[in-house]
């Protein structure tokens, strides 16, 4: 609710400052540029729920377009493979950190620091004296961010099937938790907040129709950041993730695969980082260090941490991703249109990010005086 609350607060100004801030061309621009770190987020959030910290995903998503532009310009490999090795290249080194901290003992922020230097030390490698790599602005990978579907009824059609699935799902939920006698949302309820989605997807949908229509790349994020959901919340393996960040020796005891999980949650960051960065690279239509600097790292965590998920573990999900990325790129957004100096976006954002933390630490100390944390 919060970042919520913030991200119409940060709107309602940038409207009011700039009237083209909320402009149909403006926030298709936005639903493109928030998929990057987006996507990257996605991951983060994945480590932050088991109570650790992943500092290699900026240089991860750098060197995945790193590899991919040096295997389909220089090595002349198809698009479609050189994609599969950088996201496997980048899942294994993911992997790998979880693998060397499970295995070592060695603290996550170590591992993953070390990761950082050396992840971006190959990736200036691949890259060359030149320091940059171009590929074709009509291939696979360019289409990811310059492709849209210009038919009203792609951007409806997504609105209304994404409505009518959470109606569906919300009172299959309640069916069944009111059968077993636990508590569950009243019906009207469920009814207002479809109603709530309802107004803002196809309020969505209007904005977007009026320019392009809707972008291939919010498209596969939605996809993305719904799976991930359904996967955290609806799978063993989900529960297993949260229940570790409620703490590993609860967990041990409780039968879960601690270091199986520890490294698959890394895997999946550093295979995240990768598809974010393919998509940053996408955007430049070239492979650069701009892709794999600090501040894709530090927009990726801040998202996650805006969004909701807590930085103690345990709490929060990938549409925190969404939203926390939906906040920081707003931002970036309006300073942007009103010509404002970049200094006083960071300055804004940490400041976000730091009642984001404030309102995560008070959160937990009130789960933990009413003993639910």
């Amino acid at each position: 609710m919060p970042a919520l609350l913030a991200l119409a607060v940060i709107w309602v100004v940038f409207q009011s400052l700039n009237a083209n801030f909320l402009s149909p061309r403006n926030l298709s621009v936005l639903s493109v540029d928030i998929v990057g770190p987006g996507m990257v987020a996605v991951g983060v959030v994945f480590v932050l729920l088991i109570g650790e910290i992943d500092l290699s995903v900026g240089s991860l998503a750098g060197l995945s377009g790193a590899l991919f532009a040096t295997l389909n310009v220089n090595q002349g490999l198809p698009e479609w493979l050189a994609v599969l090795v950088a996201v496997a290249g980048c899942a294994g080194a993911g992997a790998l950190h979880g693998f060397v901290f499970t295995g070592t003992g060695v603290p996550a922020f170590v591992v993953t620091l070390a990761g950082l230097l050396a992840w971006y030390g190959l990736m200036l490698y691949l890259l060359g004296p030149e320091n940059t790599i171009s590929f074709s602005g009509d291939g696979l990978v360019a289409m990811l961010t310059s492709h849209y579907f210009g038919a009203a009824v792609a951007t409806y059609g997504l609105a209304a099937l994404g409505t009518a699935a959470y109606l569906l799902v919300s009172l299959h939920d309640r069916g069944r938790r009111a059968a077993v006698g636990m508590p569950c949302r009243p019906v009207g309820e469920v009814w207002v907040r479809t109603a709530l989605l309802a107004a803002v997807t196809f309020a969505a949908a209007h904005m977007l129709s009026r320019f392009e229509g809707l972008p291939l790349a919010l498209l596969i994020f939605l996809l993305v950041v719904t799976a991930t959901d359904l996967l955290l919340r609806r799978t063993t393996y989900g529960r297993q993730v949260i229940a570790l960040g409620g703490g590993a020796e609860a967990a041990l005891r409780a039968g879960v695969g601690v270091a199986r999980v520890r490294i698959s949650v890394f895997l999946m960051s550093g295979a995240l980082a990768a598809i974010g960065g393919l998509f940053v690279a996408s955007r430049l239509t070239s492979a650069t260090p701009v892709t794999g600097s600090g501040m894709l790292l530090v927009n990726a965590i801040a998202a996650a941490v805006i969004g909701g998920t807590s930085l103690f573990g345990g709490r929060g999900s990938t549409w925190s991703a969404l939203l926390g990325v939906l906040v920081i790129q707003s931002i970036a957004s309006g300073m942007a249109l009103l010509g404002v100096q970049t200094a006083v976006q960071f300055m804004i954002t940490g400041g976000v990010l730091v009642i984001a933390v404030v309102f995560d630490s008070l959160a937990r100390r009130a789960g933990v005086a009413a003993g639910r944390a």
